[in-house]
């Protein structure tokens, strides 16, 4: 495992800086290729012929890449869309879906199932945005089910809002669902930096979603994102402002005394956000698909989460059934103390 705080001061480096930008020969006078352009002067440029023939070659330390990310920029091919993953809670209608604006986060969470499902740790952002929002545009011309509205995570593999110091996405998705009739964008982040877009007025249709840990869980697992005082804040100010805002609990890790830590965990965090300004929250105990998990494994990661306790359930590795029912159950009891039930969305 590489040192924490070698991990940390190279997030906090790649905000401003990328030492070499790997470029498809077919975006070169896309804007946002000659934003990064002009954002990264002092970058080796690289042109190529296809991004994968950087980021899926073979034999790539994903950990060491990550300590030292390269920008990759490309074209996205279709799809475009993709049915929402049943990784994810449910969010009241059949019209939900994900797409990928840009592959792989400038944080390292040890839990996350990115470092099993890509084969290398560098960043690649898809240049061509409004082929992925003609897509939705097309699919809000054909819905499953008219009087529900479309949801469209635009963040699933990556987080938008920590990047916008590089690339202004986020800015730009809030603009795009700001025209959007029945949309709904949810921009999920462990982001602090709601600065970047503090200019924008707020959007009824986007949803900010943070992910909230326990203080314990940022410092052993999360540590290269910001830590929970500077999210809280982050939360409040965009509560402030007008946005929609979602909490994610999720992933609950069930570490000793997890009841303790995460009760505790509440208790803080709702003495310091108003919940009744909060849309709803999301709770949901650490599962992966298996097979990134046993990818995860093989790299011969140190981090004791692949090395708990879980059960195969289909394709997922989870924490068995037993425990995690009365986990949720307890912790979902608890939450009721704050915001009513049926704003509490459990993946179960």
């Amino acid at each position: 495992m590489y040192e924490k705080e070698y991990l940390l001061i190279s997030v906090k480096h790649l905000q401003n800086n990328f030492s070499h930008l790997y470029i498809e020969k077919n975006v070169e006078s896309y804007p946002l290729t000659n934003l990064a352009i002009e954002s990264f002067p002092k970058a080796t440029i690289i042109w190529i012929d296809h991004y994968k023939d950087i980021f899926n070659r073979g034999g790539q330390d994903f950990q060491n890449q990550k300590a030292t990310m390269k920008l990759i920029l490309a074209k996205k091919r279709p799809p475009f869309l993709y049915p929402a993953s049943d990784m994810v809670q449910e969010f009241g209608t059949p019209n939900a879906y994900y797409n990928t604006p840009v592959l792989n986060c400038l944080y390292n969470c040890e839990y996350c199932f990115l470092q099993g499902m890509y084969p290398s740790g560098n960043l690649v952002v898809f240049v061509n945005e409004d082929d992925l929002k003609n897509a939705i545009d097309m699919q809000l011309n054909d819905l499953n089910d008219p009087l529900k509205p479309t949801v469209v995570s635009v963040s699933y593999n990556t987080d938008l809002l920590a990047m916008e110091n590089i690339l202004p996405l986020t800015k730009s998705w809030i603009k795009y669902a700001s025209t959007k009739n029945n949309l709904k964008i949810e921009i999920r982040t462990k982001s602090a930096l709601i600065s970047a877009i503090k200019n924008l007025n707020a959007v009824d249709n986007v949803i900010l979603s943070w992910t909230l840990s326990p203080e314990l869980i940022c410092e052993r697992y999360e540590y290269t994102a910001p830590p929970l005082d500077r999210r809280i804040k982050a939360v409040r100010q965009a509560i402030d402002i007008g946005w929609p805002v979602r909490l994610c609990f999720d992933p609950v890790l069930l570490i000793d005394n997890w009841y303790e830590v995460y009760t505790g965990f509440f208790d803080q965090v709702f003495s310091k956000i108003n919940v009744n300004r909060v849309t709803d929250v999301t709770l949901g105990v650490f599962r992966m698909n298996k097979d990134y998990f046993k990818r995860i494994r093989k790299r011969d990661t140190r981090s004791d989460i692949y090395y708990m306790d879980y059960s195969v359930e289909g394709n997922t590795m989870v924490v068995n059934r037993e425990e995690r029912v009365d986990a949720l159950k307890k912790l979902s009891l608890y939450l009721n103390k704050f915001i009513e039930n049926k704003k509490i969305l459990v993946w179960k």
